[in-house]
C-alpha cells in the first residue's frame, strides 16, 4: 500500500472498518505519521458519536440480508462520494450503515432501545508491563458495547482492544494512540458483534500485537 492510500485509511481506521491484515499496516504506518495520529484522536468524538446514534436509532434489517464481501468497499466508497458532494445528512446515514454492515448477519431486526442485562465491568493490572485497565461491557441487540479506560506509560505507541471469543475468534474493539510517558489514563469507547457471553477475555495489545494486559470476563 502506497503512503498516500494508508493517509487516506484515516477515516476507516477511527471507524473501526478496517480489517486486521489492514488495520497493522496502518498501526504501523501511524507510528511514523504524526499527522495521521493527531487525526485518528480528532475523529475519536465523532466516531463514538456514531455509535451512540446507532444506539439510539431504530432500524429495521432484513432477516435473511448478510454482507457481502464487496460491501464494506462500496460503502466507503459511497461515504467518500457523498462528502465531496456536502451532503451531510446522507454521509451520516451512511456511516451508520458501515456500523450495521460490520455487525454482519447477527443483527435482528430492530435494535432495542434498552439494555438486555447488566454490564459486565472488570480491572486488571500486568506486572510485567504496568499498563493498568478497567472495562465496562454492555450486552445490546447488536452487540456488545465496551467502554474502556487504560493507564499507560510507556509510549508513544499505538494500542489496541480485542475481544477473544469463547470460540477462539477475535474482534479488535477500539484502538487509539498513547501519546508519551504519561501515567494520565485514556478512556475509548467501541463496540463487538459478539455479545458478552460469547466474549472468553479480552486483551489490550501494541500495533505489533505484544499483549500489554488480560481483562477476563468471569
Amino acid at each position: 500500500m502506497r503512503s498516500l492510500e494508508r493517509h487516506r485509511d484515516v477515516g476507516a481506521y477511527a471507524l473501526g472498518v478496517l480489517d486486521e491484515a489492514e488495520a497493522f499496516r496502518f498501526e504501523d504506518h501511524l507510528m511514523e505519521c504524526p499527522s495521521c495520529a493527531v487525526q485518528v484522536t480528532e475523529f475519536g468524538p465523532a466516531a463514538r458519536q456514531l455509535m451512540l446514534y446507532r444506539s439510539a436509532t431504530p432500524r429495521l434489517v432484513q432477516p435473511l440480508a448478510s454482507a457481502g464481501p464487496r460491501l464494506l468497499d462500496r460503502l466507503l466508497s459511497e461515504v467518500a462520494t457523498r462528502r465531496r458532494a456536502g451532503r451531510r445528512r446522507v454521509l451520516c446515514a451512511v456511516a451508520a450503515a458501515v456500523v450495521c454492515a460490520v455487525a454482519g448477519p447477527g443483527a435482528v431486526l430492530w435494535a432495542g432501545q434498552g439494555s438486555l442485562a447488566a454490564p459486565v465491568t472488570a480491572t486488571a493490572t500486568d506486572e510485567r508491563s504496568g499498563v493498568w485497565a478497567r472495562l465496562t461491557a454492555q450486552d445490546e441487540d447488536w452487540g456488545t458495547q465496551v467502554r474502556v479506560e487504560v493507564r499507560d506509560g510507556a509510549g508513544p505507541r499505538s494500542c489496541r482492544l480485542v475481544a477473544v471469543g469463547r470460540d477462539g475468534s477475535e474482534e479488535t474493539v477500539t484502538s487509539w494512540t498513547v501519546p508519551g510517558q504519561d501515567e494520565a489514563s485514556n478512556t475509548m469507547r467501541g463496540g463487538a458483534a459478539l455479545h458478552p457471553d460469547q466474549i472468553d477475555h479480552y486483551e489490550v495489545r501494541t500495533a505489533q500485537g505484544e499483549r500489554l494486559v488480560t481483562l477476563p470476563t468471569g
